[in-house]
């Protein structure tokens, strides 16, 4: 009998059954003939709110620029620097790069692969203004403990939220930390759009009406600019389309921590594979399942040739990326994120996916020698 195909991501499970339902979004926007900054976007932005337990959530274009704006809002700039993890996506070092400040890199634990707060003090200078944690793989970084950092040392919190949306820890959603937070909906993460999308969520009414000021070309009204702004919008359609899928957040959650506890049962015990680990305090919603392995190579080639699709999350890490050569960071400067780019493997992952497709995968990395 051969191994059944698992793809690494599939969008079908969810998509399938609420077709009707966005379908018939996409339908209001295209009938209400008003297609940017319109009735969607604001309610979307209160539903978003109400989800994240936040004041303020403002649409914007992407997750990228929900991160620019955030600092733009912070004032954060030339000659400022900002803390961010070794181990992370490279947007969030576009960030804090596009607004002319520097990123100052801080290694992850490497239970968790999230920020390490205890590395934090000795990285920071007279010139730190923001600490920008990263809530990882779907896992809510120790945010006690850097918040305590931040009020200890005076510095802006900006989380990147990206992969956890609905993660908590102690009890408290991710992106309702910080001073003010960047999200993205682009179509792969938990709750995501058809196209590119992001927010800005904030409890700081000053600082969201800097952002709808800023993403909106610096104007409040039309052809009157205050402010060097930028065009970065959540379009009336994409917000349509989130609204019609963000009641089903919560179940889908459920679902990838379900499969999860299942890659648990099934991977536990195998040699040299090292599964994810949840810090004490935080919540996991599984945006990735995240294993490692020393010949990780090796491995996501043998189960590719059986069908199973993988990702590596991520190969380079941003010290090591052409864009920051000029920081002069060379091979060995942060080997906990150098390690975890060689040896990280992101196994399939979705709502919707069956016990019966994770044990496929499980027999493809058990008959791996």
């Amino acid at each position: 009998m051969s191994t059944p195909v698992v793809p690494f991501l599939s969008f079908q499970p969810q998509h399938a059954p609420i077709r009707e339902e966005v379908l018939a979004a996409v339908a209001r926007v295209y009938d209400s003939y008003w297609y940017v900054l319109g009735e969607e976007v604001k309610q979307f932005e209160q539903e978003y709110a109400a989800f994240n337990e936040v004041a303020h959530v403002v649409g914007v274009a992407n997750g990228l620029d929900a991160l620019v704006l955030a600092l733009r809002a912070l004032g954060i700039g030339p000659g400022d620097e900002v803390i961010v993890p070794s181990n992370t996506y490279i947007a969030t070092w576009l960030a804090v790069t596009q607004v002319g400040a520097t990123p100052v890199p801080v290694e992850p634990d490497p239970a968790t692969s999230n920020i390490d707060p205890a590395l934090i003090p000795a990285a920071l200078t007279p010139r730190t203004k923001a600490i920008m944690p990263v809530h990882l793989y779907g896992q809510a970084c120790r945010m006690t403990e850097i918040m305590a950092l931040a009020q200890q040392h005076n510095l802006y919190i900006v989380e990147d939220n990206a992969q956890s949306q609905g993660a908590t820890f102690d009890g408290k959603q991710t992106g309702s930390f910080g001073h003010i937070n960047g999200t993205s909906f682009y179509p792969g993460k938990n709750v995501g759009a058809l196209g590119d999308a992001g927010a800005v969520t904030t409890n700081d009414e000053q600082l969201a009406h800097k952002i709808r000021v800023l993403r909106n070309y610096g104007s409040q009204q039309k052809y009157y600019n205050e402010v060097v702004g930028y065009n970065s919008r959540l379009d009336e359609l994409q917000a349509a389309v989130l609204r019609a899928k963000l009641p089903y957040l919560p179940e889908w959650t459920r679902q990838r921590q379900q499969v999860a506890a299942w890659y648990d049962q099934h991977l536990a015990g195998i040699a040299d594979l090292r599964l994810p680990h949840t810090a004490p305090g935080a919540t996991h919603v599984y945006h990735l399942y995240v294993v490692q392995h020393p010949r990780r190579d090796a491995l996501q080639q043998h189960l590719t040739a059986q069908g199973i699709g993988t990702l590596i999350h991520y190969p380079v890490p941003p010290h090591r990326q052409q864009a920051y050569a000029d920081l002069q960071m060379p091979v060995g400067s942060f080997p906990i994120a150098e390690e975890l780019a060689t040896t990280c493997l992101s196994l399939p992952m979705w709502p919707g996916m069956t016990e019966e497709q994770v044990k496929a995968v499980a027999e493809g990395i058990k008959s791996f020698k």
